[in-house]
């Protein structure tokens, strides 16, 4: 079997299902993975690496490579310009779906920036609460207009186009949001994941290694994995926030990483609910325990067992490379894996902006989630954008996540 030249020796996929053909359009199907370094960027990673050499070989690469790219997702200037030397800094927009069916407007349940600076060493990852109160931008093609709610309804309500799932407009419209919020004007790649992708993934690899870094227990399955059973008192068109019952499964906290299977990972990462007698839990730990995940799925794509198994490989890359939307500014995915090279999934740093609940004044009423330190996490947006993050992490050593 014949192998890449060693610039190629990084490899590796990132998940996102195109909501069909309903929501990506009828000309395309997203199936190919998205490489290397591209992917311990983004946040899905699997990287496949051996000795500098691509241990799959390029018969297995041209088998589940094609056209996954779209980069109507990237409505900025310099989309439009055409194709462009992929050089540092670079900013990079991945947005994660879990919608139930085709037909259903995708609420951006995960909304995750990667930051590589002018050296390309490493990433810089963070998080958006999908809560977060702000202004959602206009968009005429949808019908919109400008608005408060939260960021996560951005997607949903920009999708909607025509009594259509138009979800490349729902991301720009998303993006646009993020934009005026944040000040970041523009995205150099981005990429729309489903969730529901991760678990063939996962499946595919085995499990991962984690370090459980808090008591939680299962708002979602039992102790064996099942979904636990709905409340009679709360129906499925309810709006119970706790509509389960029975017993729990239950992920104790651990000074050093822990095997999971597969529906053990993906339940722990969905989890934002604490328990009576446990820690308090919100929505800013479920996003600290995506960005460890992120790194636990790219260094068990990186063991032995994994780049040495083609048949093991075969299963993860056509698993993950259904399931991805992605924009490149014209420049492919292999490309992107290639200039990304140097960045190592061990040194990228994930961060945590602090945040709460904000409420209407008067009435307490729940209006969504607030960074409950504004100025800073706008400090924090500007060294983004003036590629001065390292620095100004320096400065604010809190807000790294001690996630290694």
């Amino acid at each position: 079997m014949p192998v890449l030249d060693r610039s190629w020796n990084h490899a590796c996929s990132i998940s996102e299902h195109g909501v069909g053909d309903s929501g990506l359009g009828t000309t395309a199907k997203r199936r190919a993975p998205l490489w290397a370094r591209l992917c311990a960027v983004f946040g899905c990673s699997l990287m496949v690496i051996s000795g500098g050499t691509l241990v799959a070989g390029q018969s297995l690469i041209s088998k589940y490579t094609g056209d996954i790219t779209n980069d109507a997702l990237l409505d900025t200037d310099a989309a439009q310009a055409g194709k462009k030397d992929i050089k540092g800094p670079l900013t990079i927009l991945l947005v994660g779906i879990d919608p139930r069916k085709a037909t259903t407007p995708p609420l951006s349940d995960s909304i995750l920036i990667a930051h590589i600076p002018k050296d390309m060493s490493t990433a810089y990852l963070f998080s958006i609460p999908r809560d977060l109160y702000v202004e959602i931008a206009a968009d005429e093609k949808a019908g919109l207009r400008s608005h408060h709610a939260k960021i996560n309804s951005a997607m949903a309500n920009g999708s909607q186009v025509d009594g259509k799932i138009d979800v490349v407009n729902g991301f720009k419209v998303l993006s646009k949001t993020i934009t005026k919020y944040t000040g970041i004007k523009e995205f150099d790649a981005a990429a729309i994941i489903n969730f529901g992708g991760f678990k063939e993934i996962v499946e595919a690899l085995g499990g991962v290694s984690m370090k459980i870094d808090m008591d939680v227990k299962s708002e979602h399955l039992d102790p064996e994995g099942k979904q636990r059973p709905r409340l009679r008192s709360c129906p499925v068109s309810g709006s119970c926030q706790h509509p389960y019952t029975g017993p729990q499964a239950f992920y104790k906290k651990s000074t050093k990483p822990v095997r999971l299977e597969p529906w053990q990972a993906l339940d722990y990462v969905r989890q934002r609910y604490g328990f009576k007698g446990g820690p308090p839990m919100s929505d800013y730990d479920r996003q600290r325990h995506q960005q460890q995940f992120i790194k636990a799925m790219a260094k068990e794509a990186m063991s032995k067992d994994v780049i040495t198994d083609v048949g093991k490989m075969g299963k993860i890359l056509e698993a993950a490379g259904e399931s991805l939307t992605f924009a490149g500014g014209g420049n492919s995915p292999i490309e992107w894996a290639v200039a990304l090279k140097g960045v190592n999934v061990d040194d990228m740093v994930t961060i945590k902006l602090p945040g709460g609940g904000k409420f209407e004044q008067g009435t307490n009423k729940y209006l969504g989630e607030e960074f409950t330190q504004p100025e800073l996490a706008q400090e924090f947006f500007d060294a983004v954008k003036a590629d001065s993050v390292a620095q100004f992490l320096l400065d604010n050593p809190t807000l790294v996540n001690k996630d290694s």
